[in-house]
């Protein structure tokens, strides 16, 4: 079965185009556009009238790849979710596309991003995993085991919510990456409790956050998501790429090998939130996945249709 999935998230809009079959999916198109949704929803409350319109000028340009498909959804996240003018944006969508907008609510979210991250692993293999989800607005932990979820939680800390608080110098400055760290540092610690976090051996790094600094590390030019794909970052590596890229201008930033340009303004703020992660679960390392809530989402949809 061919299927067609879209992520409208708060900083990326993204599309995956594929045949699902037993359990399995063969990509055929993947793509994935900076749109900011979410700008500005932390301080309005609204999505802003510029970002909605950035998002269907993506989807106008993914509209014919999706044609071809036997079954289309969008998964719309956290700045929809948060958004006082969310419920007329997905209806927008549905009215514009054909598409299947769903809102998803944090327990969806989390199902979804876990089963997508775990589709390729045998049923019990592998430790204690935290799948790690750094979007726009927020950050998801889904916490699970032998192909199980046990905890999640969909935490208020995102690359463009962390940005636009707490990042407003260029380069951002030395008290303002500290009051950034201190707010993620919180976050993650009361949003997941010490019981669960002691329990965790492993760490899967998914979305742009943690594929980029996969990216950045193995200097891909071009973007390669074949070796990006269980690529494993250590921590010492983070803490070294965060203290170079925060020293840049963002003019610099936009030139750094493996960073997407549009990825420049948010990065920063996306490894902090990463190493918080790491250091509230006490791990050295996490593995970058392009298997996300994409895949979960396409593997979620063949089986409503009964072709899984």
């Amino acid at each position: 079965m061919r299927v067609g999935v879209v992520d409208v998230g708060s900083n990326s809009t993204r599309l995956l185009v594929a045949d699902v079959a037993q359990g399995r999916i063969r990509e055929l198109d993947r793509r994935s556009e900076v749109t900011r949704l979410g700008q500005d929803v932390d301080r309005t409350g609204a999505l802003a009238d510029e970002a909605r319109a950035r998002v269907f000028a993506v989807l106008d340009g993914y509209r014919a790849a999706l044609e071809g498909c036997d079954a289309t959804t969008a998964v719309l996240t956290s700045a929809v979710r948060d958004a006082s003018n969310g419920a007329d944006f997905a209806e927008e969508v549905r009215r514009r596309y054909g598409l299947e907008a769903r809102t998803l609510d944090g327990d969806t979210e989390a199902r979804l991003t876990f089963l997508g991250a775990t589709a390729e692993r045998a049923v019990g293999d592998g430790p204690p995993t935290v799948v790690i989800d750094v979007g726009g607005g927020s950050t998801e932990y889904v916490v699970g085991e032998g192909g199980a979820m046990t905890f999640h939680v969909s935490t208020q800390a995102g690359v463009v919510r962390q940005t636009e608080r707490h990042l407003h110098s260029d380069p951002p400055r030395h008290a303002e990456m500290e009051a950034l760290a201190v707010d993620v540092r919180e976050v993650v610690r009361a949003a997941v409790p010490e019981a669960v976090r002691a329990g965790v051996a492993h760490a899967i790094g998914v979305a742009g956050t943690a594929t980029s600094c996969a990216a950045i590390e193995l200097a891909l030019e071009p973007y390669d998501p074949a070796r990006v794909q269980g690529h494993v970052v250590q921590s010492g590596e983070l803490e070294w790429m965060l203290a170079r890229l925060a020293e840049m201008p963002l003019a610099q930033r936009r030139a750094v090998p493996g960073l997407h340009p549009d990825r420049a303004p948010t990065i920063v703020a996306g490894i902090v939130i990463l190493l918080e992660a790491l250091r509230a679960f006490e791990l050295t390392e996490f593995e970058a996945s392009e298997h996300d809530i994409l895949w979960g989402a396409a593997l979620t949809l063949a089986a409503d249709a009964g072709a899984v």
